[in-house]
């Protein structure tokens, strides 16, 4: 019972708060950090103790059922979940106040939380993709909460994407079921298409790993479906950041993960047409991603593009196909969720406290808004691979596994973390210099000699978060072998 509790606590308190429970915002804050923490508390117990629990929660037909399990993937994407959402959830009290329906906001935002512990909490992959398209839906209204035609279009750009990519991976649900060793969807390390039965039909099955691939890649926003996450930063920040950080893009990620490894196996797909085709898309997304940043002035567009170059560093690391590449991909999802929603989160405090929201006006903010732009540039080196913060390590981690593989595509893509790195300096360090050495723009000038720092709820998430970025790099040898043990199927 106590795998249903994390998905079913944040689920049924954000149906409470959604139906008017609280009339006051200080009781409606305390309640929904208190559920938030709890189901922090009820996954950081699973992630110590729960390894090898399993629970059949519904069966629908034979095949196919609703179970959650707890295995080494779940403890780590559960891990960046259950510590991010509470201070994301702080966050948003102080942003929001700035915004209009707020009980609607936290009434969805408190159960995106219950849905994405649930993909973490699967056990198969119909439980995962049952949750998956969930979380498009209960996503959805925090995206339109504006309410405006701005973002009217970007809610309809994410709803057509996410119904396409899920309409993709149901397609590789029905052939997995098909040539299953067993019939079945559920996980397990090395896959279960049995050989035996897929005869001459092993090219159908590759063209059907591709087609999931994308589709699953349309959450973690791979090229060329990968227009949806940009534009959805019209939503508040509290949004962008988890949608972009942590749920959405980590759960398109996680998902192409357990379709690599646990559902059509490495055995299956290494050395294939479409492994390469998979890490071809992957490496393209990588450059292509960060040189859209460099290009793009809206400030937090710009970090959505590194968001889109980002996420192909893990699904790279997962398209090597060996330990030591998912190990370096599962260190790049958890130091990427980190440092990331610390860059959102900066970005997000400029615009409430001075509604500025482009690069150029960002001149001289270092003077205005100090803390903030010290986080900031703390997160900005650690994103860029400066040692020995978080960054560096998983980008050390994926490009030594990649040069480790053996496999000519691999070292292709060294080339195109190298290349990234150096122009994710140039689109952070761009911010970083204008913000601290520039003089402000005349248009900002009743901002001279003003603090517009946010306030402790904002400023308490940042401090925690940039010591993360710090620690995780000085401190990362145990967590990293943990991640190479569940690379190599030992959780």
């Amino acid at each position: 019972m106590i795998l249903l509790l994390p998905v079913l606590l944040p689920i049924a308190g954000g149906l409470i708060v959604g139906l008017g429970a609280f009339r006051a915002r200080l009781p409606r804050s305390v309640f929904v950090e208190a559920v938030t923490l709890a189901t922090s508390a009820l996954l950081a117990w699973l992630i110590v103790n729960g390894q090898g629990m399993m629970l059949q929660a519904l069966r629908l037909t034979e095949n196919l059922t609703i179970v959650f399990r707890v295995d080494g993937l779940t403890r780590v994407f559960s891990g960046l979940i259950a510590f991010l959402w509470p201070l994301a959830t702080l966050y948003a009290f102080e942003y929001m106040e700035h915004e209009s329906r707020e009980s609607t906001f936290f009434a969805y935002y408190l159960m995106s939380y219950g849905v994405t512990a649930g993909i973490a909490l699967s056990g198969n992959l119909f439980t995962l993709y049952a949750f998956y398209e969930l979380l498009t839906l209960v996503t959805l209204p925090l995206v339109l909460h504006k309410m405006d035609a701005v973002s009217n279009r970007a809610g309809r750009m994410y709803l057509y994407y996410s119904i396409s990519g899920a309409a993709l991976a149901f397609i590789g649900m029905i052939f997995i079921l098909t040539y299953a060793t067993n019939p079945s969807t559920m996980f397990i390390y090395g896959g279960v298409i049995n050989s035996a039965l897929v005869g001459g039909n092993k090219d159908l099955l590759l063209v059907v790993f591709l087609m999931s691939f994308v589709g699953f890649g349309v959450k973690a926003a791979i090229f060329p479906v990968h227009h949806w996450l940009p534009t959805v930063s019209v939503a508040p920040t509290p949004v962008t950041a988890l949608l972009h950080a942590v749920a959405v893009v980590k759960a398109g990620a996680f998902a192409i993960i357990r379709l690599i490894y646990y559902s059509f196996g490495t055995s299956f797909l290494r050395g294939t047409w479409a492994q390469y085709a998979a890490m071809g898309l992957a490496m393209f997304t990588i450059v292509y991603g960060s040189a859209m940043a460099v290009k793009e002035q809206h400030f937090k567009r710009r970090l959505a593009y590194s968001t889109v170059s980002n996420l192909s560093y893990i699904i790279f690391g997962a398209t090597l196909m060996t330990p030591t590449g998912l190990s370096g991909a599962l260190t790049h999802m958890l130091f990427h969720g980190v440092m990331k929603i610390t860059l959102f989160f900066c970005a997000g405090a400029v615009l409430v406290q001075t509604e500025r929201e482009y690069v150029q006006d960002l001149r001289g903010f270092g003077r205005v808004m100090p803390f903030t732009f010290g986080v900031f540039t703390v997160a900005s080196m650690a994103l860029v691979g400066v040692p020995p913060l978080a960054g560096f390590i998983s980008k050390w981690n994926l490009a030594t596994a990649a040069a480790a593989s053996g496999q000519a595509a691999a070292y292709i893509g060294v080339g195109a973390l190298i290349i990234s790195a150096v122009l994710t300096a140039v689109y952070l360090f761009t911010v970083v210099v204008t913000a601290l050495f520039m003089p402000l723009n005349a248009s900002c000038a009743d901002l001279a000699g003003q603090n517009r720092d946010p306030g402790w709820r904002m400023k308490l998430p940042l401090i925690v978060l940039a010591a993360a970025v710090v620690g995780l790099g000085f401190s990362s040898v145990p967590l990293v072998r943990f991640l190479f043990a569940t690379a190599s199927g030992l959780y």
